[in-house]
Parts: structure tokens; sequence; C-alpha cells
């Protein structure tokens, strides 16, 4: 590698900004990466190389155009893009090519950024495997469904990559990555123009290298460019863990992982760490979870599931099958179940904690191909909405990443990134401490 791509994304925001690099001469390093490792990793279904050479050169004759100035972004095949294909990953699409930008992407070249190219999806953003492989250990999944972006962020083809999360799909792949990955609260960035799975969860984030970087990505695709600033702490917060009922799925790793996150979060703390005793409602978050988010996938993709069933993979079209058979009753049920238990979250949060960090998954990534991975530890906070990030703080028995997410309250995600960024200040290992 050249010094260019490995630049994390707010470094080399910094300098572009200030004009000590050039777009284009970041843009080709990116570019010259990916061809050295694209046909190993495979995150990528499409590079727009020629207007992404253009665009960078055309910034490079102009003013400093916003917060992603000159920065070439990875973009899940789940968003719309105009200049190049989109087909969430699914064969029915192989040669959809969309009129318009999704809102999220349509700011993020607002703010100056680049759209390097398209980068692997699940299918629909579902559970089924893609051909993208974890660059730490090519054998082991990289997660999904955003299994392209943490692929090729973690691997420095990309500084900075979209991702959704439904269940934990920008959580889980981060953690297995080994990458910095941060879903704000929900509703934090428009979803008009990225395929819908579930429209009660469905929240886009994105992938870097530092909290820093996440921070950036997030202000610029949701227009709220206050947030690429990260306040420092002026106040120690409260800091609560919770191993929650599914501990007992959590692997060796993990454990230890969620004991260096104590130690860490104990210096930052308000009267140190304490063990969260979530309300009883939580329990069952989880399965609710599961039960609406394929009752609306039944739904959002009825259309294919009508006109091109022998298109969509087994796994989609069981779930699909299983989720148009959930009565509405159920359904709505489960929806009420959720508003109780984020008022009963959110009273948690007014009384005993700001932040929680708890398990980003049940270990480091399978060695598999044929799966993503559990995304049991995420299931609740998707569900309840809340902001999450993912800061890797040990590894596992095959030298794999295991991180740990952070997570606040709704709407809090300045303090989530604030208590992020001085949560890694304070990790013991200074490799992981470069994630700040």
């Amino acid at each position: 590698m050249n010094d260019l791509e490995s630049l994390s994304a707010s470094d080399a925001a910094l300098a572009l900004a200030q004009g000590k690099i050039k777009a284009e001469h970041l843009v080709l390093a990116c570019l010259d990466r990916i061809g050295q490792r694209e046909r190993t990793i495979k995150a990528w279904v499409s590079l727009g190389k020629e207007n992404a050479i253009a665009r960078a050169r055309q910034l490079d004759r102009g003013a400093s155009t916003g917060l992603l100035h000159g920065l070439p972004i990875g973009v899940k095949d789940l968003f719309d893009t105009y200049d190049l294909p989109t087909a969430y990953g699914s064969p029915i699409y192989r040669d959809h090519q969309p009129a318009t930008d999704a809102v999220s992407i349509a700011l993020m070249r607002k703010a100056g950024g680049i759209i390097l190219g398209k980068t692997v999806t699940t299918e629909f953003a579902t559970f089924k495997s893609g051909p993208t492989a974890n660059p730490h250990n090519t054998a082991h999944t990289p997660g999904g469904s955003s299994s392209g972006s943490a692929a090729a962020v973690a691997d420095f083809m990309v500084p900075l990559a979209t991702g959704t999360q439904t269940a934990a799909s920008i959580i889980r792949p981060a953690s297995f990555c080994g990458v910095v990955g941060y879903k704000p609260s929900y509703g934090k960035v428009s979803i008009a123009g990225v395929k819908s799975l579930s429209i009660s969860m469905d929240t886009l984030g994105c992938f870097g290298r530092t909290v820093s970087d996440v921070a950036l990505g997030v202000a610029a695709m949701s227009g709220d460019h206050s947030l690429a600033s990260i306040d420092p702490l002026h106040h120690k917060p409260r800091i609560a863990l919770a191993n929650t009922v599914h501990w007992p799925l959590a692997q060796k790793e993990t454990v230890t992982a969620m004991a260096l996150a104590r130690f860490a979060a104990n210096t930052i703390s308000h009267h140190g760490i304490s063990e969260a005793s979530l309300p009883a409602l939580f329990d069952g978050l989880a399965d609710a979870q599961s039960r609406i988010m394929t009752s609306e996938m039944s739904r959002s993709l009825l259309f294919e599931r009508v006109h091109f069933p022998k298109l969509l993979g087994s796994k989609i079209s069981a779930q699909l099958k299983d989720g148009a058979a959930i009565p509405y009753e159920t359904y709505t049920a489960d929806l009420i179940y959720v508003a109780q238990a984020r008022q009963a979250m959110d009273q948690f949060f007014a009384d005993s904690a700001d932040v929680i960090i708890t398990p980003s998954a049940i270990g480091e990534a399978p060695a598999t191909k044929s799966h993503t991975g559990d995304p049991i530890f995420c299931r609740s906070w998707s569900v309840l909405g809340y902001p999450c990030i993912n800061i890797n703080v040990s590894t596992g028995p095959n030298h794999m990443p295991v991180g740990v997410q952070l997570v606040a309250g709704l709407g809090r995600d300045r303090l989530l990134l604030s208590t992020a960024k001085a949560f890694v200040q304070a990790l013991a290992d200074p490799a992981s401490r470069a994630q700040a």
C-alpha cells in the first residue's frame, strides 16, 4: 500500500480541504488497491472508475465543496445511484438502472463525496451470503448484510462506505471486519431511494476506520453537518454494561471483549461502571424484532415474490412465506410491545445510564461462507431504534477482530459519538486507540 489509501476518511478529508493531497491521487490509490485485492475479497459489484476520476479532477480545480470534498465512497448496492446500476443483491434487478440517487447519496455528493462504486449486499439485505470474503481471513464471513462495505473499508479499498441495518447489518460486519460501524438513531437518515426491507426498522449508517470517520459520513448523508464535530466529554457519562438475556450465547472472545471494555469505560464513567438491570420487557424484544421484520418484508418484497419467485433464494423465499402467515393481530401486538419496551428503556436511560456497552456479536467471524453470523445481540437495539456504534477491542482464537457496541437513547447520537471517542482513547491497546 501507499500512504493515501491507508488514510482514514477524516484524515483524508482534512488533507483534501487543506490542499495537501489531490482527490485524483486518492481515487487512483483506492482504485489501485481494488485492482490488487478485489479478485480475493470480492467486495464490489460495480465500479464507476471513469466518472470517479473525472469528478476528482473537477473537484481538484475548484474550491472545497463541503464535508466530503474529494473523498471516495463505497455505496452498498441497496442505495439507488443514477450513474451506476443498483441490483439490491438480486438477479431480479441485474440490469436495473435508477433514474435518481437515494436522498442520502445525493447529500453525500452535494457534500463533495465521490461515489467510487457499489459494494456487495446480501440478497435484499437478508441472510443469503454473497461472494465477499473477510480481509482478515478469507475463509471467514465478513458478516452481512453490508458485507462489501465493511470488507472494502477494512481492506483499505475505500476510506468510507455506506451500510444499512434492520437487525445487525452494520454492527456485526463492523465487528467481524475490525472497522468502526455506526447505526444512527432510526429516522436520522432518510431511507428514500433505498430498497426497503422493514419500514419500522430500516436505518442507514456507514463504516469507517475511526469514530470521527463515521461521524463525518452520517453527518453528510443525513444533512446534519453539526454531527461531524464530535464534542469532548465535559461531564463523565453514566455507563452501564448490559450482557442481556442472550449472554449464554457469548463465546469466550466476547466475554474477554466485554471485560476489556469494562476496564476502559471505568476510566471515563461517572462513579465507575454499573451492571445494567434492564427492564423485563427487554427480554422479548429480539423475538418481536424477528416477527416484525419477517412480517414487513413479506409486504415490502411482495412484487418480487409474486412475479419472480424462481429468482429468489431459498432462504428468503421461506422467510417471505413465513412472514405472510403472521396474523395482522400478532404484528400489531408486537408493535405495541416494542412501544412499551421503548418507554421502559427510555426511563432506564433517564434514571440509570447515558450509554450502555453490550456485545456486537456472539464472537469473532465464523469460518464459513454459508451464513453471515448470528444477529442476536443487535436485534433488540435495532427494533428500539437506538443509535449504536461498534468499537473493536480484542481478537478471537483465530486472530479475528471482536468488537463491542455502545448504545445510547433515541436521538442521543452526539452523546454516543462523544462517549465512543473517549472510550476508544481509554483502551489499553495503542492499535485500538487509533479508532478515535
